[in-house]
C-alpha cells in the first residue's frame, strides 16, 4: 500500500517542507525541458496511490504498506530507480488491476528510501513527465505496462495572459499561506523560489486542498495555461472559504474558548462523579427521559415535559438554574399523574370499620355511607368536599384515617392552623430563589395516587398575611367545579383534584370565608354525653394508652363507675382529649408502681382516682338550694362545646342604675337591656311596683369573668333572674334555660341545641325551657341521651316566668 504524506498545501508538515524547499531549487526551467526530452521506457513498473495524484517536478514522501508496493520499490531502487506512478480510482481497493487505475500518471524518480521505525517502507519520489498506460503486461509480482509519452503544450514567455495568470497563482499562494495558520511560513520562501512556471503550477496544484478525482482532471489536462486557470479558480475558492473561517474564527472565538473551558471542566467534574460513585448528568438526562415514557399523562404534559428537559439539556450543570430546573422535573416525574387507588365499595365492611373505629358520630357514618353508596352506583361521582364542624377532641381528623381505610385510599393529612402565606397552597413561581410547590401538591406526590382521602385540618384557622389570602386560595382546591385543572405555580401545569376526598375539620364555621364555606357541606359533629365518653374510654383510650405505657389489660382495669366518676370530676369539655390525659395518668400511676414494685389495686377504685389524680376539679354547681332569688342557670354554647352557665342579680340603693359584669359582649348586654326594659313595660302584670326601678340600681353578674362571654341565647335566663328578683319568688330547682328575647316577650329559637343538652346532663339538670321552634332540634337527638330530662316549649315570656318561678317566696325577702 502506498499513502501520501502531503495532501494539500495547508497539510505540509514543517520539516516536509523544509526537505522539500532545499530540492525545488534545484528545479529549474532548464531541468523542465531536460525531463521533458527524457525518452521514456517501453515498459515500467507502476506504483499505483492511494489518496494522492503525484504532479510532474514535485517532490513528495509516500509509505509503501501493501508487499507488492514494497517489493517493486527494493527492486527498483536498486536499478535505474524510474517508476511510473498511478492514482486509484477507489481508496479502497486492496488489489488494484488495470480497471482500478487512471491511464494517465507521471514518471517518477525514487530519490531516497527510508525504513521507519514502525517496519514500513517510506520512500521520497519526485515526478518527472506524464504518460500514459498503454497496456498492463503483468501483476505479479508487481503491476508492469507498456507506456507512452504525453505531451504537453506550454504558451511561450511573453504570452502576457499566461503570464498574469502566474503572477495571480503567487500572489494568492502567499495570501493562503499567510492567513492560515496550519501553513508554515517557510511554504512562503517555497512559492518565492520557483522559477518554472509549469513547476509553480503542478506544485501548487499538487498541494491543493481539494479531493483526488479533481488533481487527477488537473493532471489530465494537457494545456498549461488551461491547468492554471483551473487551479487559479480552485486557488480562489480556497481562499473565499479561508476567509470565511477566519471571520467565524474572530467571532466566535471567545465563546469557544469559554465552552472548552467549561467542557473540559464538566468532563474532570463527570470524571469525578464518576469516581465518588455518582451519576452524570447526561445519565440523569436520560434516566428521566425513559422515567417518563412510563408516566400516564396527556399529551400536553408530556409535550410540556420534554420541552423543560430539553431546556436542562441544554443548561451548565454549575449555574444556580440547573437545580431549580433538575428539580422541577423530578416533581412532574414523581407526580402520581392518572394514578389511582381501587376503590372498595363493601358498604358492610366500611360501617364495621368506621363503628371500630369511633363509637358515636352517627350522622357523619351515614354520610360517609351514602357518598359510598352512590360511588359505587355511578363510578364516575365527583368527590364531594365535607366539613366536619364540632368542638375539639371529637375525633374530626381521626375520623379521615378510618374514612380512608373504608375506601381503601391513601391518607393525606395537611395542617391549615396559622397558614397565612397563599404560597403555601398555591406554590411559588419558579423564578424566585427557593421556590417550592405547593402543600397540595406536594402531599399529593407523597401520597402516591390521585384520590387519596385527603384532611384539611383546621380550616377555620386560616389567616391573611401580607402574602395573600390562603382561604381564597382554597376555592380553587375545593370548588368541584374548578379543581378539575387545580394551578400551581411552581408546576405550571393543571392537576386534576376533582377524584381526591377532601374533608374538611373546623371548631367554627365564623371565621370561614363566606364563598369556601358555600362549596362545602357541613356535617356537624356534636360533643359527647357521658354515657359515650365511658364507651369511649372503655374501648378506645385506655387500650391506647395502656399500650403506650408498656402496660397490658391486666396490669389496670377501669369499671365504668370510676370512668364515669374521672369524666364528671376531671374533664368538663365536649370532646375527649382531656379524659384521655386524666386516663393516662391512671396507667403512668399503676407504671410507677410495677417499676418500683410496689404493691397496689389492679381494679382501679374511686380512692385510688383521688390518690392518683388529686381531688375532683369539676365540681358541678347544681344551684338545688333556692333560697336565693335572681340566680338562674342558663345553657350557652361555646366553641369547645356546651356549657351551664349562672346568671345572678341583685338589687342596691341608687338612681335606677343597670350595671352588668363577668366579661359580658356586646349582644349579650344588649339581652340584659331588653329584659329590663321588658319587665319596666309589663311591671303592673307582673306584680312589680314601678318606683322600684328609680329607688334601685340593679346589678347582674355572670361568674367566671375571667371567661368572655357573648352570645343570644341568655335572654330568657336574664328575664328571668330580674323578675325573680323583682318579686322574690324561687326558681324552680334543677332547671335550666336558653333563649332570646323581643321587647314584645317574644321567645326566639336559638342554636346548639345538643351540645346544651349534654352540659345540662353533665350539671344533673332535670328541667329545661326552650322555644317552641327548639322542638325540631330535640327530635334529631337520640332519645338514650334525653333520658332524665323534662323539655318545657314556650313561645311567650310569660310561659316562661309560669313555669320557672315558684309561686313561694325566699324567706328573707328583701324590702323594695
Amino acid at each position: 500500500m502506498a499513502r501520501s504524506k502531503i495532501t494539500s498545501i495547508d497539510s505540509l508538515s514543517l520539516q516536509e517542507l523544509k526537505e522539500e524547499a532545499e530540492l525545488i531549487p534545484l528545479m529549474s526551467a532548464e531541468d523542465e525541458d531536460e525531463m521533458e526530452r527524457e525518452e521514456l521506457p517501453e515498459v515500467l513498473p507502476i506504483l499505483p496511490l492511494r489518496n494522492t495524484v503525484l504532479f510532474p517536478g514535485v517532490v513528495i514522501p509516500i509509505t509503501a504498506g501493501r508487499d507488492k508496493s514494497i517489493k517493486l520499490i527494493n527492486e527498483t531502487n536498486k536499478g535505474n530507480k524510474t517508476i511510473g506512478v498511478v492514482s486509484q480510482k477507489e481508496e479502497a481497493e486492496e488489489e488494484p488491476n488495470s480497471k482500478d487505475i487512471n491511464t494517465i500518471g507521471t514518471v517518477a524518480k525514487i530519490l531516497r528510501v527510508l525504513k521507519m521505525p514502525d517496519g514500513n517502507t517510506t520512500v521520497i519520489i519526485q515526478g518527472k513527465k506524464r504518460f500514459e498506460v498503454a497496456e498492463v503486461i503483468t501483476n505479479d509480482p508487481y503491476m508492469t505496462a507498456t507506456v507512452r509519452g504525453v505531451s504537453e503544450a506550454r504558451p511561450a514567455k511573453e504570452n502576457q495572459e499566461f503570464n498574469t495568470i502566474i503572477d495571480s497563482i503567487k500572489e494568492l499562494a502567499l495570501e493562503i499561506i499567510k492567513d492560515s495558520p496550519n501553513i508554515p511560513s517557510e511554504a512562503a520562501f517555497a512559492i518565492k523560489n520557483i522559477e518554472s512556471n509549469s513547476f509553480l503550477v503542478n506544485f501548487v496544484s499538487s498541494n491543493l486542498n481539494i479531493s483526488v478525482e479533481e488533481k487527477q482532471k488537473l493532471l489530465e489536462i494537457n494545456d498549461l495555461k488551461d491547468r492554471a486557470l483551473e487551479t487559479l479558480r480552485f486557488m480562489n475558492i480556497e481562499r473565499q472559504k479561508l476567509s470565511l473561517r477566519n471571520d467565524i474564527q474572530s467571532k466566535v472565538q471567545s465563546d469557544i474558548n469559554q465552552q472548552q473551558r467549561e467542557y473540559f471542566l464538566n468532563q474532570q467534574l463527570k470524571t469525578i462523579q464518576e469516581e465518588l460513585g455518582g451519576s452524570s448528568s447526561e445519565e440523569e438526562i436520560e434516566e428521566m427521559r425513559v422515567r417518563s415514557k412510563k408516566k400516564k399523562w396527556n399529551e400536553t404534559v408530556d409535550k410540556h415535559f420534554n420541552k423543560e428537559l430539553s431546556k436542562l439539556q441544554r443548561m451548565n450543570p454549575q449555574v444556580a438554574e440547573y437545580s431549580i430546573q433538575r428539580n422541577y422535573l423530578d416533581l412532574v416525574l414523581e407526580l402520581p399523574w392518572g394514578e389511582y387507588s381501587k376503590d372498595k365499595f363493601d358498604l358492610k365492611r366500611a360501617r364495621k370499620i368506621l363503628d371500630r373505629d369511633h363509637y358515636g358520630l352517627d350522622d357523619v357514618k351515614k354520610r360517609i355511607i351514602e357518598y359510598l353508596a352512590v360511588l359505587k352506583l355511578r363510578n364516575d361521582m365527583k368527590s364531594p368536599i365535607l366539613c366536619l364542624y364540632g368542638p375539639p377532641g371529637v375525633g374530626k381528623t381521626s375520623l379521615g384515617k378510618s374514612v380512608a381505610e373504608a375506601l381503601g385510599r391513601e391518607y393525606v393529612r395537611m395542617s391549615l392552623g396559622g397558614l397565612r402565606d397563599e404560597a403555601e397552597i398555591r406554590g411559588h413561581r419558579k423564578t424566585y430563589i427557593g421556590a417550592m410547590p405547593g402543600r397540595i401538591i406536594k402531599n399529593l406526590k407523597k401520597a402516591g395516587t390521585s384520590n387519596p382521602v385527603f384532611v384539611l385540618d383546621e380550616i377555620d384557622k386560616l389567616s391573611v398575611g401580607s402574602q395573600g389570602d390562603p382561604s381564597s386560595a382554597m376555592l380553587e382546591v375545593l370548588d368541584p367545579e374548578q379543581n378539575s385543572a387545580f394551578y400551581d405555580n411552581f408546576l405550571e401545569l393543571g392537576y386534576d383534584l376533582s377524584k381526591v376526598m377532601f374533608i374538611a375539620t373546623s371548631n367554627s364555621l365564623s371565621t370561614i370565608q363566606p364563598a369556601l364555606k358555600d362549596r362545602m357541606e357541613i356535617i356537624r359533629v356534636s360533643g359527647y354525653t357521658i354515657e359515650e365518653k365511658v364507651e369511649i374510654a372503655k374501648r378506645h383510650l385506655l387500650p391506647k394508652q395502656l399500650k403506650e405505657h408498656g402496660l397490658t389489660k391486666d396490669d389496670l382495669k377501669i369499671a365504668k363507675p370510676q370512668l364515669e366518676k374521672i369524666v364528671e370530676g376531671y374533664t368538663r369539655e365536649s370532646g375527649v382529649r382531656s379524659l384521655e390525659k386524666q386516663i393516662a395518668k391512671m396507667v403512668r400511676y399503676a407504671a410507677m408502681k410495677i417499676a418500683m414494685e410496689e404493691e397496689y389495686t389492679k381494679k382501679v377504685t374511686n380512692d385510688i382516682i383521688i390518690e392518683a389524680l388529686g381531688a375532683p376539679k369539676m365540681e358541678r354547681n347544681k344551684y338545688e338550694n333556692n333560697d336565693v332569688a335572681g340566680v338562674v342557670t342558663g345553657l350557652a354554647w361555646t366553641r369547645v362545646g356546651g356549657d351551664i352557665l349562672f346568671i345572678e342579680s341583685t338589687l342596691s340603693k341608687g338612681k335606677g342604675n343597670l350595671t352588668m359584669t363577668g366579661n359580658l359582649g356586646k349582644v349579650m348586654k344588649e339581652s340584659a337591656t331588653i329584659a329590663l326594659e321588658y319587665i319596666k313595660s309589663n311591671a303592673d302584670k307582673l306584680g312589680i311596683d314601678g318606683d322600684v326601678f328609680e329607688k334601685y340600681n340593679i346589678h347582674i353578674h355572670v361568674p367566671e369573668g375571667a371567661t368572655p362571654k357573648d352570645g343570644p341565647s341568655a335572654g330568657i335566663t336574664m328575664l328571668t333572674s330580674l323578675v325573680s328578683l323583682f318579686t322574690q319568688r324561687k326558681v324552680k330547682k334543677s332547671i335550666a334555660m336558653t333563649g332570646e328575647i323581643t321587647l314584645r316577650g317574644k321567645v326566639l329559637p336559638v342554636g346548639g341545641i345538643k351540645e346544651k343538652i349534654l352540659a345540662a346532663k353533665r350539671a344533673r339538670i332535670k328541667e329545661i325551657l326552650l322555644c317552641e321552634d327548639n322542638k325540631r332540634d330535640i327530635d334529631e337527638i337520640k332519645p338514650e341521651y334525653l333520658q332524665g330530662l323534662k323539655f318545657h316549649y314556650v313561645k311567650e315570656m310569660s310561659d316562661v316566668l309560669e313555669l320557672a318561678l315558684t309561686k313561694e317566696k325566699v324567706k328573707n325577702p328583701k324590702q323594695l
